[in-house]
């Protein structure tokens, strides 16, 4: 046991001192690029969500209440409301909980707190079950007592059409770039097998092992696909940083303190495995391909 964790410590000082070397650290580079690509895509994506998160993509309609209606009037309509089959939710918003939700919006505390009066309506907010929300809305405006309606989800089913679209393009990019990342690694494993053939040969005439020899290369494709990994962290979060010095005055002039914000431990996390996996990848394919045609003479 000892032997076997001298064997591989041994292995790993070699592969450390070959990517240090200039061809190691360019490709730990290239790599970084290549993974933060999908890395930053992700993490704007992932800050996205939580906006994203806060529109209900549920067919929805609004229904307003002329300013003069009463109480009994509005709970007349939702019986009716709740009687209708192509309805499945109904949902009473009292004009004094809108302008209370209203007041605590970031910005208009004060304009609210200015209003003589609660200029709001009484509404109810239903959830469709039917295809068609232009017939159901037009049916609906009709009932009495309501003054105004809108069927305000279409543009939340286009921003969740563009999420999707988005996660497919970033997963396919991911792919391509990933398949890149083999590709730099099995180049760079190449080169360093073909200026070692010598060194190769002679340990194979004094009886080391495939494993033995194999070792280095497979470490060297790990900490290569490692490096790139916290490289393409680092860049990610550089760029974001200098986004969010536009984008938080952008929100601010909205009253907003949002923020792109990094990726989690665990995507982090997962982003170097993924990297180490990667480069274990390329080397083994590499060292697959090319060692087989070195034997000694």
């Amino acid at each position: 046991m000892n032997a076997w964790l001298r064997q591989h410590a041994a292995a790993l000082r070699t592969a450390l001192a070959r990517l240090a070397r200039p061809p190691g650290l360019l490709s730990a580079a290239v790599i970084g690029i290549a993974v933060s690509l999908p890395a930053g895509g992700y993490a704007l994506l992932d800050s996205l969500r939580g906006v994203a998160a806060r529109v209900t993509l549920e067919p929805q309609i609004s229904l307003f209440l002329a300013p003069q209606a009463s109480r009994a009037q509005a709970d007349a309509l939702g019986k009716v409301l709740r009687a209708d089959r192509r309805l499945s939710g109904v949902h009473f918003v009292p004009r004094e909980t809108a302008l209370k939700e209203l007041s605590e919006v970031q910005g208009l505390a004060e304009v609210v707190a200015s209003l003589g009066r609660n200029p709001l309506p009484d509404a109810f907010v239903v959830t469709a079950q039917a295809d068609s929300l232009d017939s159901l809305a037009a049916d609906l405006a009709r009932l009495p007592g309501v003054a105004h309606v809108q069927a305000d989800t279409v543009w939340a089913r286009r921003l969740a059409a563009l999420a999707r679209i988005g996660r497919l393009g970033l997963g396919l990019l991911a792919a391509l770039l990933g398949a890149g990342l083999v590709a730099v690694t099995f180049n760079t494993i190449r080169l360093q097998i073909l200026t070692q053939r010598e060194e190769i040969e002679v340990s194979k005439l004094i009886g080391a092992t495939d494993a033995f020899i194999r070792r280095p290369f497979y470490y060297l494709g790990l900490l290569q696909g490692l490096a790139g990994g916290a490289i393409a962290l680092a860049i990610v979060a550089a760029l974001l940083a200098l986004l969010n010095r536009e984008v938080g005055a952008l929100a601010a002039s909205y009253g907003s303190g949002f923020r792109l914000s990094f990726l989690s431990a665990a995507d982090a996390g997962a982003t170097l495995a993924a990297a180490g996996v990667l480069g274990w990848l390329g080397a083994h394919l590499s060292v697959s391909r090319h060692l087989r045609a070195i034997e000694p003479r």
